[in-house]
């Protein structure tokens, strides 16, 4: 027995009691507060509360508050057992309870737990026998696996990889522009590159709580077949240019040799449409190939106002013939370029050729050249199909046009394969924005006179109304 609440603790705490009995004060302190304490520390102490009487509000606090038993007087021997002997049996099975549920619990924890190990040996079994390299990191970018085709890939060898950061294992400065990149999210593709002629594609996926992820797999043998196709049709192309242009001569000398009729001039009309517009296709196609070949190296300065006015002033005649409405706005206080005129001819050709072609009699042409936080800006609006959301990332591809195109538009399909490749050629880059029905708008960025280009850059932009959608050809973002 104990009379004040510091025996009360020392006593519990040199040896738990097998059952309290505590009464409605005790040591000027709520029977009810102590009695919870002590089940906060033991929730299966069994303890009996003892009232001056017998009140209903005393039996329901004290089930309540977690208590197994309720005595008051007047006090028989017999009751006092009865009442001990039952908050004590009761103690007991719940004590029981609790531990089959512990054990059960345990053993079920211990069954998920070997049931896990066999799954990370397992996941881990199949990532290291997959051909493609994988690397996991946390959010620190810390290595957390990666397996034996990662080693492979970057000649690691056997050194210890778990828990170091990827930038010190691993320096690439594909892979680490790759990582710079990861902030954007997910990245599906990205190529890293090999002093000995290897290309892989690298994919980022984030990993939600842990990090993310990085895939490598090895496309060198693609960037081969992409070479050799394009010596190919680089080859075709130089070797059929000579035959139609003697093709297109002896037609000019045919009807000089005498009078036609005119089922014979009609038919002569459609053979040198048709030969010109292979002409114009072997010609894109060696442009093309000159560009991809990196021959194109003839800088200097270019006003690009001038090079607008050409353009439109080769248009005049399309023009007034589809009674299209043309709005220009240039500015006075443009930049010169450093550029090759004659790409940067060729481009604006393409893009303004586009958008008075696919701009529906009576439609509207407008075009804006103006400074921006010192960038040259080049806007030409149109009222175009626009092109479908499908098909946007791969319109600068050689020879895809969209299907949605209006019926009797002509084109060789490598119009924008040009712009693109004249975009990077000047350390610049392309993408398109659209919305079907009512319009496209083509952007493309090109470094101005100044020797900095990621400060500066000439942005073009030849839209069809409202953008939708952006597609890359550097690797800069699009706001």
């Amino acid at each position: 027995m104990v009379k004040d609440r510091p025996g009360l603790d020392k006593s519990v705490q040199e040896a738990i009691p097998s059952l309290v009995v505590v009464g409605e004060t005790f040591a000027d302190q709520d029977g009810f507060v102590v009695a919870n304490d002590m089940l906060e520390r033991f929730p299966t102490l069994p303890i009996i509360l003892y009232a001056r009487q017998d009140m209903t509000g005393h039996a329901k606090s004290a089930l309540k508050a977690g208590m197994t038993g309720y005595l008051y007087p007047p006090l028989k021997m017999e009751d006092i057992v009865n009442e001990v002997q039952r908050s004590l049996t009761r103690a007991r099975k719940l004590g029981d309870w609790l531990r089959r549920e512990v054990k059960r619990t345990t053993a079920s924890l211990e069954e998920k737990a070997k049931i896990s190990e066999a799954e990370r040996v397992k996941l881990e079994a199949i990532i290291s026998n997959i051909q493609d390299g994988v690397v996991v990191l946390d959010d620190q970018h810390n290595i957390l696996l990666a397996n034996r085709m990662i080693r492979d890939i970057f000649s690691l060898g056997d050194n210890p990889l778990l828990g170091r950061a990827l930038e010190d294992v691993i320096t690439n400065a594909d892979l680490s522009a790759l990582m710079a990149r990861t902030r954007e999210g997910a990245l599906k593709y990205h190529e890293v590159n090999f002093d000995d002629g290897r290309v892989y594609n690298a994919q980022y996926t984030p990993i939600p709580k842990i990090g993310g992820a990085i895939t490598m797999q090895d496309i060198s043998y693609l960037k081969e077949l992409d070479r050799l196709k394009n010596d190919f049709i680089h080859t075709i192309s130089h070797d059929l240019r000579s035959p139609l242009t003697a093709v297109f001569g002896y037609m000019e000398l045919v009807e000089r040799t005498g009078p036609l009729n005119e089922n014979q001039l009609e038919f002569m009309r459609r053979l040198q449409g048709s030969v010109q517009h292979m002409t114009n296709l072997v010609n894109d196609l060696l442009d093309l190939g000159r560009l991809e070949a990196g021959f194109d190296t003839r800088r200097e300065l270019v006003q690009p106002e001038n090079v607008l006015k050409y353009t439109l002033d080769v248009f005049d005649a399309q023009i007034k013939k589809k009674k299209i409405k043309i709005e220009s706005n240039i500015a006075g206080d443009l930049k010169p370029l450093r550029a090759n005129p004659i790409r940067i001819r060729q481009m604006l050709d393409n893009l303004v050729g586009n958008a008075i072609k696919y701009t529906p009699e009576g439609g509207r042409v407008r075009v804006e050249m103006s400074m921006q936080e010192n960038q040259i800006v080049i806007r030409v609006e149109d009222t175009g199909p626009g092109i479908p959301p499908e098909e946007q990332n791969r319109i600068f591809e050689k020879f895809y046009r969209a299907s949605n195109r209006p019926q009797g538009v002509e084109g060789t399909g490598l119009g924008l394969a040009i712009v693109k490749s004249v975009a990077d050629s000047h350390q610049g880059r392309v993408w398109v924005e659209s919305k079907v029905g009512e319009g496209s708008a083509f952007v493309v960025f090109a470094p101005p006179r100044s020797s900095r280009a990621a400060d500066q850059a000439m942005i073009i932009f030849v839209e069809r109304d409202a953008p939708a959608l952006c597609f890359f050809g550097g690797a800069a973002t699009c706001d």
